[in-house]
């Protein structure tokens, strides 16, 4: 596993460690089963707070790209299709938000263009 913090990028460190991570997951990289190293190690490797890479590690959790078993480790989870169930499900409510507050599909579809040029830019 290989992570670039870059210090004069825009985002705070701990979404980039989440965002490669993420990445190389879902590319393959780090296949399913990859026993991450610790939150102190990877610390210490990247040199940030261990508070940083314990966040990063919480937001993939909770995105189940990782899993964490106990005393075990942290490990890459299965995420294919759970992510896909999770990203049907907001698109889902974020089209349901959308026809309450009486957006036309148009304006709906724009808003989430505009946000997903925000995200991965």
């Amino acid at each position: 596993m290989t992570l670039k913090i870059q210090i004069d990028d825009g985002a705070p460190p701990y979404e980039q460690v989440r965002a490669q991570i993420s990445e190389q997951a879902r590319a393959g990289v780090l296949p399913v089963g990859y026993r991450l190293p610790t939150v102190r190690g990877l610390a210490g490797t990247l040199g940030l707070a261990a508070n940083t890479v314990a966040k990063a590690y919480r937001a993939l959790e909770a995105d189940g790209v990782i899993e964490t078993r106990g005393r075990n480790g942290t490990f890459v989870a299965a995420a294919g299709a759970g992510a896909e169930r999770e990203l049907a499900s907001a698109g889902q409510a974020y089209a349901a938000r959308a026809r309450r507050l009486g957006c036309s599909e148009a304006e709906a579809l724009a808003a989430v263009r505009d946000a997903l040029r925000a995200a991965y830019e």
